[in-house]
């Protein structure tokens, strides 16, 4: 996957878990944008709701059921989850 289309496709994500957000809590579109960690704005539920978007979206442009979770995806000190640039940079590889 290119660089441009993986960042689109979060971004993507970023848009259908906004609309359940208050404005206070809601992901800006941003590489530096924190998804999983202390100064991230999702609780449990958001991360879990934005995961599952995405890993519908992925799948439809790949063609593939996509699953970007595993037993320590979330709290790795190296989580693709970390910021929006981190998790693009995951989506490429695959």
């Amino acid at each position: 996957m290119e660089r441009e289309q993986a960042l689109q496709l979060v971004y993507d994500a970023i848009d259908l878990v906004n609309r359940q957000l208050p404005a206070s809590r809601r992901l800006v579109k941003s590489p530096k944008t924190v998804i999983v960690g202390p100064s991230g704005s999702l609780d449990s539920l958001g991360i879990v709701n934005f995961v599952i978007t995405l890993e519908e979206r992925a799948g439809e442009i790949l063609s593939t059921p996509v699953e970007l979770l595993n037993g320590t995806a979330l709290i790795d000190e190296n989580s693709p989850f970390q910021t929006v640039d981190t998790l693009a940079r995951f989506l490429e590889r695959l």
